[in-house]
Formats: structure tokens, sequence, C-alpha cells
């Protein structure tokens, strides 16, 4: 695919995305939490090998590298566009106070999991603080909080690291410990005040290029079973939250049916677009393929920004009923919901 086809295809799922022609913003502020699928540059400076400031990643980005880890836009910033945000959401690194309160914060860091996310909750009161401090009271930071969309997606690097724990728990049992760490994580973000809350299932992780399964159509079964798992516990985990917490509107994205619909629409749903190291991340200064619309994966984990349009488009207006439950993102953003 040219250039100016990729260009006019992602320009075409951004408009469609768009919540309104005026950019209005449908909510207050918007904050993310969650791991390199979505990170915008919090890694950057810290002393991690799981770094994208690097070209190619962010060729098609209109700022260049920033940190993100793919081609261009992710999942995240898609959803901040169709939200009506006239910029992507800042890092956390990057933020300041006046930034919590006009447009909200992005804490993802790349290999970031449920079972290691301490930071992030520390990272949050932190961001409380602040806006405690701008809108002159914790009360007031709470009901301003409580009015944003909270976009949270984790898991994928656990189970990479389930799939290299030569001693594994069941499925089940690992799912169980993941759930269980994952409800105590997102009840606490409840008691901070998000109440609009959208949950990210994990996606055909048993399908990236660095799983060693090159050939077009194969997944790795095992992979796909134990995610399969934790899926199935986390859609109820949703709806558990959406029972026990009041006025809580928490509602589960099917990342893997999404993903799994949509593989038709590309010409290579299971190759690279970039040259990739042993560990999956693009060689720095790499070759990278042309037609980049046409491929679902950037490097050996992430998607292309084609990829993520795809998904956040469907995130945010449901296709299918599956693809939100028990409601899409748009509909989270009412006030009479």
């Amino acid at each position: 695919m040219s250039k100016l086809l990729f260009t006019t295809f992602i320009f075409l799922v951004a408009f469609n995305l768009a919540s309104s022609v005026y950019g209005e913003k449908l909510v207050p502020c918007y904050f993310v939490f969650g791991d390199s699928l979505v990170d915008n540059g919090n890694n950057n400076d810290r002393n991690t090998v799981a770094k994208a400031n690097f070209l190619p990643y962010g060729i098609d980005f209109p700022k260049g590298p920033t940190g993100r880890f793919t081609n261009g836009r992710n999942v995240a910033d898609f959803i901040a566009e169709a939200l009506g945000f006239p910029d992507s959401i800042p890092s956390f690194a990057t933020a300041k106070s006046s930034d919590v309160v006009v447009n909200g914060t992005n804490y993802a860091s790349g290999s970031a999991g449920i079972l290691s996310t301490t930071g992030k909750q520390f990272n949050h009161q932190t961001t409380i603080a602040k806006a405690a401090s701008v809108l002159g009271s914790a009360d007031a930071a709470k009901n301003h909080l409580g009015r944003c969309i909270y976009y949270v997606g984790m898991g994928s690097n656990d189970y990479a690291s389930y799939s290299l724990n030569p001693i594994k728990p069941t499925p089940d049992q690992y799912a169980l410990l993941l759930i269980n760490t994952y409800s105590r994580q997102l009840r606490t973000l409840y008691g901070y005040g998000a109440r609009r809350v959208a949950v990210a299932g994990l996606g055909t992780i048993g399908c990236v290029p660095a799983g060693g399964i090159m050939s077009g159509a194969l997944c790795l079964p095992a992979t796909q079973m134990t995610s399969g798992v934790f899926n199935t516990k986390l859609k109820a985990l949703v709806t558990a939250l959406n029972q026990d917490l009041a006025g809580a509107k928490f509602t589960y994205i099917d990342t893997y049916g999404i993903a799994a619909s949509e593989i038709s629409s590309f010409r290579y749903p299971n190759l690279e677009c970039c040259t990739t190291a042993a560990g999956g991340i693009c060689i720095p200064q790499g070759v990278t393929c042309p037609d980049r619309a046409d491929f679902i994966y950037f490097d050996g984990y992430h998607p292309t920004e084609a990829a993520a349009a795809a998904l956040a488009k469907r995130a945010f207006v449901a296709s299918l009923p599956s693809d939100a439950s028990p409601f899409d993102i748009q509909t989270l953003t009412r006030n009479e919901l």
C-alpha cells in the first residue's frame, strides 16, 4: 500500500472515531493504565530495555519517536481523539498539575503487569493530590475524576512470564491469582474516584510474531487457552464490580474477539513490519515495511497504527454487542448512564 493510501486510511478511521466535528470533549479528562500497548513515553528516561524512543518507532507519528511501541498512534491515542481531546494525553513523566484537570494522564509503562503495578497506584495518588491542589479540595477532585474516562489494560506481560516459567500453576489457578490482584487494584482505583472505567481483555497474544509462529494463521494454543481463561474471569469481574460498587460503570472490552474478527482485513496478520532483534523489538534505524497498513504487527509484539485504529474504533462504538459489555466507551461518556 502506498504512503498516500496508508495516510488516507488512518485519516478516515480517525474521522469516523471523532466525537464531534468541532472536537468538543465528551469528558473532562482521560486516564490510561497499562503496558507497552498504550505506553506513550513513560519509559524513555527509565533504566529499562523496554523502550521505543528511536526509529523506526514513530515513523508515522507527527512528533517522530516518542516512546510509543508502534509506527504511529496507539489505541489510547485513538480513544483520546474519539473523546474529543485535541492532543494526546500527556505521560505521567511529563504531566503538569494543570494537565491532570484539563486532559488527564497516561501512566502506561512497557513491561508493566498486573502483578507489578504498585508504582502506578502511587503515581495516581500523586495525580489526585495535584487535582485537589488545582481544584481546591479532595472532594472536588474526586467529583471531577468521577466524570472522567479510565482505560485499563494489563496482563500480556504476566502471561509472557507465565509461558517462560518451567513450573506453572494450572491456567485456572494463574488466572484466579491475576483476577484477585486485578480486583483489588480496580477497587482501589474506584476508591480514588474513578467511576467510568473501560477494562480491556487480553488480545491474541499467542499469535504474536515473536512467539515463533510465522505461517500466517497458526497461534500457540497453550497461550491462547490460558489467556482465554483469564478473559472469561475478567468479564465476570467487571460484572461483579458494577454490582458491588455504588455508581460504578465498568465495562469489558473484548480485545480478543475484535482482533480475531479483524484479521481478515490485513494482508499480513502474523508477520512483523520492522526488522527485529531477538527480543522482538525493532532494531534501531532498521528496515521497515512500506505497506504498514497491511500489517497487524509492527514489531514482534505490538500492533501497527492501522490495527490499533481498528480496535479503538470498535471499543469506542461497538460493531457487535460482544465488542464491549455492558456498553461501549461512547455510551460510557453519557451523563444519563
